[in-house]
């Protein structure tokens, strides 16, 4: 448009620039945005990925994780969203690390070296999960200690940052 409007100048035909008025385009849907902000920075300013799972994980009895401050400690239940970290230093006997988040916070859960192996291929690259096991609290501190790991598909799937 700006290489059409320059054309626009004194001593040229009024209204024959043709060019110069962009056409309309459709806005774009609330995923769309969030694709299209996570393609470009790595992370999305108004939304969260989890944002749109949160209907089947409601569906699947998944609470949201900041929640979890009411649920008594000891409970098996489910919680969903992205991973963003794997770890497994080399001090913890074989223990994996995930962090979770989803669309209202991040939650530490630890899967045992049998459980690592039974859900191997999901849990090494499933970009977001549902995990039922445990929940624990020690001086203030939650986590859970899974038992299942489920993959669930979100709309965009961020990189991991995973450590060994």
């Amino acid at each position: 448009a700006a290489g059409a409007a320059a054309q626009d100048r004194p001593g040229r035909l009024p209204g024959t620039v043709t060019g110069a008025t962009p056409p309309t385009l459709p806005g774009m849907d609330a995923v769309d945005r969030l694709v299209a902000d996570v393609w470009a920075t790595g992370l999305s300013p108004e939304s969260h990925p989890a944002r749109f799972l949160r209907d089947r994980l409601d569906a699947l009895g998944a609470v949201p994780i900041a929640r979890l401050g009411r649920v008594e400690p000891g409970r098996r239940i489910r919680v969903g969203g992205i991973v963003t970290h794997r770890q497994r230093p080399a001090t913890a006997g074989g223990v994996t690390f995930l962090n979770l988040e989803d669309e209202t916070g991040m939650l530490n859960v630890t899967c045992s070296p049998g459980l690592w192996q039974r859900y191997r291929k999901v849990a090494r690259t499933s970009a977001a999960l549902v995990v039922r096991g445990r929940l624990q609290r020690h001086e203030g501190v939650t986590n859970l200690t899974a038992d299942r790991l489920d993959p669930i598909e979100p709309p965009v799937a961020p990189a991991s940052r995973d450590f060994r």
